[in-house]
């Protein structure tokens, strides 16, 4: 059984990755468990720093095998915001709603509604720093649909549905996911690597 942390205080994104992770070859850890309770500074100008920030900030405190996960939604009428700020992209309340409408008005302009989830994933494992990643594209929509998920899902709509994030079944949302990608990737590679 492989022994790893997850880098995240994010109590969305950690049971998604127990929905997707197999018990029974990997044994998943929170910051709680190893006693990291102190909130990471993410200050990348990339998905990719992000994620390799926490995973080292928590690999360097703990000398334990670690992974961390940064996600942006990518937007191309708007250059590919908001990307790195997808979490603040409102304010630095971080508030979904507050996110939501403000990308709805600056995308109101354009006809183009083409966008990704992409997500980052950056693991250390007996020292060895991997990336690896995970794409869903879809469309941003006109206004909000759907109660479920979290963040921007009530307004994403996967490419071959026509419902958001928010309105589809977990799991066929899980299934698709950008997470459930990148995480899938990282998993082979450990499984190849032991």
């Amino acid at each position: 059984m492989i022994d790893l942390i997850f880098a995240s205080a994010n109590n969305h994104k950690l049971e998604e990755v127990n929905k997707v992770v197999d018990s029974s070859k990997f044994n998943l850890r929170n910051l709680r468990d190893v006693n990291i309770l102190e909130e990471i500074v993410e200050d990348g100008s990339t998905l990719e720093e992000n994620a390799l920030i926490k995973a080292r900030y928590v690999y360097n405190k703990t000398n334990l095998n670690t992974f961390s996960e940064d996600t942006g939604l990518e937007v191309f009428a708007l250059n590919d915001d908001p990307g790195v700020y997808t979490a603040r992209y409102g304010g630095p309340q971080k508030d979904a709603h507050d996110n939501m409408n403000l990308l709805l008005k600056n995308l109101s302009v354009h006809e183009d509604r083409s966008a990704q989830f992409r997500a980052c994933i950056a693991l250390i494992y007996n020292g060895q720093e991997v990336l690896f990643e995970g794409i869903v594209k879809g469309s941003i929509a006109k206004s909000k649909s759907g109660k479920d998920g979290f963040g921007y899902d009530p307004i994403f709509i996967p490419e071959g549905y026509d419902k958001s994030f928010a309105e589809l079944p977990d799991e066929v949302k899980l299934g698709m996911s950008h997470r459930t990608r990148a995480l899938q990737k990282m998993f082979e590679f450990l499984e190849q690597t032991v």
